[in-house]
């Protein structure tokens, strides 16, 4: 079996590689290992996104956890960042998201959150794959009034909303707003709490089914979005991802607004109020190199981590930073919430436009983006971290490190939650480094097939 546990918990395609016996014995190794410290019985507070497996594996999951003595919490269909918070709200020992975020509607995921709303630190996940596979040693079975069981609520995503909209008040009045729900779990809330403050939105993608959960839509797919603002005269687009953690912006000239400028426009608006702690912004290795550019300019330390926003996170709370993210659009605001949030990335960009009255084309023109190319060589699962054990990736690597040494960077890495090795190249000639990031992903991907 290969390791279990990504940078954002577990995926694979549902039934076959996820499969309810496999939600079932996370559901029972989580609830133990997550709450065996407490005097009381536990419970457990399980969400997931729009998908359609979704119910089959969160039902595999709460029965395997009410199996170990653990109640449940069914919220339903909400976002990643809700159950975050509201694990917190509700002082439930543990959180799970059934999500598989951008992926397909073939996949899902699970992701585990512990008692604070914060994602498990390796060691915790390192225990649970470890006592899966060693067919769960010391875990008892209670029986009769020890057994556990699960309470639904509906109104749980009413809660979430109410939190955003006080943690960000902005009066939205005069803006239209173009939102893109992915067909996922911001279908609602991301839709609501803007119309609660004011704005004029125009939906596009609330309307899953099931099935239709990241199909040419979100923040993986613009096109539609970036021409629908443009249309509709909108003063700008926002694009969220399956379980809504995520967010990417769209100007009202239909020009994408990536997390590395969102982070720039907020931090420094944050930086100008002596709201941004340390004035620093956490960030990892993908991050543009215009982004540093752009903190040395204007006073502002960037913290570099590995990739994976649980990493930005982690190193946040190390240093006491209050923002922090990933150029994908995962951003956290760690004064209000414990993990990337799509709905507070935008309401803080909306709050930036409005305080400003600039427009965010204006506002985005902050970081100058460097060309960068980044391509994606689809190997098997089990190989991807071993692509350093080929001499000849290896010296092809170095190639283009010497080739564009002083110039820019090549960053070379595994996806922590798909099949594939990441190839991104930084330089002056767009043109050139996406030839040559191809040549690379075509190398390795033949290599390694």
């Amino acid at each position: 079996m290969a390791r279990l546990f990504g940078t954002d918990g577990i995926r694979g395609i549902a039934n076959e590689e996820l499969t309810p016996n496999l939600a079932m014995q996370l559901g029972q190794v989580g609830a133990y290992v997550l709450t065996r410290e407490r005097k009381h019985k536990p419970t457990i507070m399980v969400g997931c996104d729009t998908r359609i497996s979704g119910d089959m594996l969160a039902n595999a999951l709460m029965a395997g956890a009410c199996s170990v003595g653990a109640n449940c919490v069914y919220v339903g269909v909400i976002p990643t960042p809700a159950v975050a918070y509201l694990t917190q709200r509700y002082r439930v020992d543990a959180g799970v998201v059934i999500s598989a975020s951008h992926n397909p509607v073939e996949f899902n995921g699970i992701k585990f959150f512990d008692g604070n709303g914060y994602k498990l630190p390796d060691q915790l996940e390192d225990e649970i794959e470890r006592l899966i596979r060693e067919n769960m040693p010391g875990i008892k079975f209670p029986i009769g009034p020890g057994v556990g069981k699960i309470k639904y609520r509906t109104d749980a995503r009413e809660e979430y909303i109410n939190h955003s909209v006080r943690a960000v008040p902005v009066d939205l009045s005069d803006l239209k707003i173009v939102v893109d729900c992915a067909e996922g779990a911001s279908y609602y809330t991301s839709v609501e709490a803007l119309k609660e403050l004011g704005g004029t939105v125009v939906a596009i993608h609330n309307n899953p089914d099931g099935t239709n959960i990241n199909a040419s839509c979100g923040s993986t797919h613009m096109e539609e979005l970036k021409a629908r603002v443009v249309y509709e005269k909108a003063d700008i687009g926002l694009a969220f991802d399956g379980d809504a953690d995520r967010l990417l912006a769209v100007d009202e000239n239909g020009r994408v607004v990536d997390g590395d400028q969102i982070m720039a426009i907020i931090g420094n608006h944050m930086k100008a109020q002596g709201r941004l702690k340390k004035d620093t912004i956490v960030a990892t290795v993908m991050s543009n190199l215009g982004f540093f550019l752009m903190g040395e300019k204007n006073g502002i330390t960037i913290e570099q981590t590995k990739v994976g926003d649980r990493y930005v996170l982690e190193r946040m709370k190390e240093i006491g930073a209050s923002l922090g993210g990933e150029q994908s659009g995962h951003i956290i605001f760690l004064d209000e919430n414990t993990t990337g949030d799509g709905l507070l990335s935008a309401l803080h960009l909306l709050e930036v436009m409005v305080e400003t009255g600039k427009p965010l084309s204006e506002l985005a023109g902050i970081m100058e983006i460097l060309p960068q190319a980044l391509v994606n060589a689809r190997v098997a699962d089990y190989k991807k971290d071993k692509y350093m054990e080929y001499p000849v990736i290896v010296d092809a690597i170095r190639e283009l490190e010497e080739k564009f040494a002083g110039e820019g960077r090549v960053l070379i890495r595994p996806s922590g939650t798909e099949p594939l090795v990441r190839v991104m190249i930084e330089g002056k000639d767009q043109q050139v480094i996406q030839q040559e990031a191809q040549k690379l992903a075509n190398l390795i991907q033949d290599v390694m097939f």
